[in-house]
């Protein structure tokens, strides 16, 4: 062994501190498997670098904790599904009145929009909305029909017990053009609200990319078998998409979580992600030039 030291041009007692040193980083390592697994399980479909943004390991970074995480087989395998679910071919439309909006607090605009679910050989309709603002989920339901009466309807009903119908005066609720959203039952429901159509998916982006974080990011991995565990299954993925998943775009907050914070705080975080964005948009841009 002294002659492998003399090789190497290292002490003895240097190359055991550094098998010493490498040992404890191995195993932080492997501890930090427990919350990451415990993580996965109640959000399996949350990627690796949520999971980072979530338990904040100290003494790992980022890329080093996404490494270890795929080599632990921790890596998910994207799933999409582009089937169409909506035929706004006639019917009323009404403009899109975000092309203009700045948001500044919870209740100023709604997102909604109706996807499927494939069961075997059965299809079920998810409905969603979401307040655009902290991204909460305040309206969902599950159903074996398109009709307004179980789908649309009863996820605003939702979203008004939980917000407060007084308010919601004003409140833009935005989607695309199917005729549940135009249907006179919801649109009596919808009472004071402003109602406003997206012409294109790209004008209710964020309603389609929630519609696909729900069923590819956990009912994907719940597997319900039928219909009433689709329902159970869609009530804990609401929530945990509410209370514990980590937003980008709400600094690595959950919704509920964000929401907590006093409105001033909510605006600092709001502008800076907008700095971030108006940063990264220039930057391409001088890239481009050079």
């Amino acid at each position: 062994m002294n002659q492998i030291y003399s090789a190497m041009d290292v002490s003895k007692q240097a190359f055991h501190q550094h098998l010493a040193r490498k040992a404890v980083v191995n195993q932080n390592s492997l501890n930090l498997l427990a919350p990451v697994y415990k993580i996965r399980d109640k959000h399996p479909g949350m990627s690796v670098r949520h999971i980072y943004k979530k338990i904040k390991p100290e003494g790992i970074g980022r890329d080093r904790f996404e490494s270890f995480c795929f080599k632990h087989g921790l890596k998910l395998k994207p799933k999409r599904n582009y089937r169409r679910t909506t035929n706004s071919n006639g019917g009323i439309r009404f403009d899109n009145l975000l092309e203009s909006w700045e948001l500044t607090g919870i209740n100023q605009v709604f997102v909604s929009d109706l996807t499927f679910y494939q069961i075997r050989e059965k299809t079920y309709y998810l409905t969603f909305i979401m307040d655009l603002y902290s991204r909460r989920i305040v309206g969902y339901t599950a159903s074996k029909r398109m009709h307004t009466e179980i789908t649309t309807l009863p996820s605003l009903r939702m979203a008004l017990r939980l917000r407060g119908v007084n308010k919601l005066k004003g409140t833009i609720m935005h989607s695309d053009g199917g005729g549940q959203y135009y249907s006179t039952a919801f649109l009596k429901e919808t009472g004071m609200m402003l109602n406003s159509m997206a012409k294109t998916v790209y004008e209710n982006i964020h309603a389609e990319r929630l519609n696909g974080t729900i069923k590819n990011q956990y009912l994907r991995y719940y597997k319900p078998r039928d219909f009433e565990e689709l329902t159970q299954n869609l009530k804990k993925a609401v929530e945990m998409y509410n209370t514990e998943r980590p937003h980008s775009s709400l600094n690595y907050l959950s919704p509920v979580e964000f929401e907590s914070l006093s409105t001033e705080m909510q605006l600092i975080i709001k502008r800076k992600k907008e700095t971030e964005k108006v940063n990264i948009s220039n930057n391409n841009i001088s890239l481009a030039v050079t």
